[in-house]
């Protein structure tokens, strides 16, 4: 199965959290937390439709100012997500700055921020360029079962987790993922190409069998070309960084990153020094990898390290992974 969704550490395993995924043959990325953004060119970034924000930690959120430098001045939306206080933190941001010829621009910057929040709701803003980011507040709304985005393709899911602070865990899923069978496109006489986009589309909407599709050059129906594709499970991703070990949050981890194909998560310290991790609310390396096997993922990405291991990082994966695979 070609995966849909390609997943980087902006920074590596040592850098600032910063997590982007590219989607696949479509003009659309995210970002899960967003510490030093430079290595991320100007191309990449605008490809982004929306920011996770895990906590406000300087290493969490300093790449706010290189994202706004990067679309201010361009025609642009830009949802958002953090944990409570996010509003206010964006703003004051925002606030850092003059705006008084920014509203010029023929381009709008919208920045529509959601601030979460344990009991199930969010706050919401909205930020207009044109406006001199001047905040509009757009009330409260429920999130069901923790789920942030719902589109046809994938959805995104979150929980609170405790790093002395609330500090929130992310899972991109696929869905459901259109494999196409190359030997059954020659049966029928065609060749891959751009089309097939528009048809792996049709499928996931389960659109009727009478849809025309235009493959390769024919004029075909949905009904016609339905052998030659098969549905399978998605793709998912975790992302988790910033929280002590205990029970509540193993228990909200595992749940949230259920048989994820790839799990992020941080590995500040090693186990040797669980006393110095307890301390600062993180986790050991060890402790990474037994909840990534207890969440049953299928492969662990070990990240987050601790400067004081520099040089050493060998002996963090190694633990980590020991641990996920005994």
């Amino acid at each position: 199965m070609r995966p849909v969704f390609h997943a980087e550490l902006v920074n590596g395993e040592n850098g600032d959290p910063a997590l982007f995924v590219d989607f696949q043959f479509m003009n659309r990325a995210l970002l899960f937390d967003m510490g030093d953004l430079s290595p991320l060119s100007p191309k990449k970034m605008l490809r982004l439709s929306a920011v996770f924000v895990s906590h406000t930690h300087m290493d969490h959120f300093i790449g706010f100012d290189r994202l706004l430098r990067t679309f201010l001045g361009r025609e642009k939306k830009l949802l958002l997500f953090g944990p409570p206080g996010f509003i206010g933190q964006v703003l004051a941001k925002l606030s850092a700055y003059t705006w008084n010829l920014v509203g010029n621009y023929s381009s709008s910057l919208l920045l529509f921020v959601n601030e979460l929040h344990a009991d199930g709701r969010c706050e919401r803003a909205r930020f207009d360029s044109r406006r001199k980011f001047l905040p509009e507040f757009l009330g409260s709304a429920e999130i069901p079962d923790g789920i942030l985005i719902d589109e046809p393709l994938y959805r995104v899911r979150f929980d609170f987790l405790d790093h002395a602070i609330p500090s929130l865990a992310f899972a991109l899923e696929e869905k459901t993922h259109a494999n196409i069978w190359k030997n059954r496109l020659e049966e029928l006489g065609l060749a891959p190409g751009i089309w097939l986009k528009s048809f792996k589309e049709a499928v996931l909407r389960l659109d009727p069998d009478d849809t025309p599709i235009v493959a390769d050059g024919r004029s075909m129906t949905l009904g016609q070309l339905w052998p030659a594709v098969r549905i399978v499970p998605g793709q998912k991703i975790g992302y988790v960084t910033d929280a002590v070990f205990n029970e509540g949050n193993v228990e909200r981890i595992v749940n949230l990153a259920d048989c994820a194909d790839l799990l992020f998560i941080e590995a500040m310290f090693l186990h040797q020094d669980q006393w110095l991790a307890a301390k600062r609310y993180h986790l050991t390396a060890r402790q990474a990898g037994e909840i990534g096997r207890m969440a049953r993922a299928r492969a662990v990405i070990p990240f987050h390290f601790s400067p004081r291991y520099s040089g050493r990082e060998e002996f963090l994966r190694r633990e980590a992974l020991e641990a996920f695979s005994p």
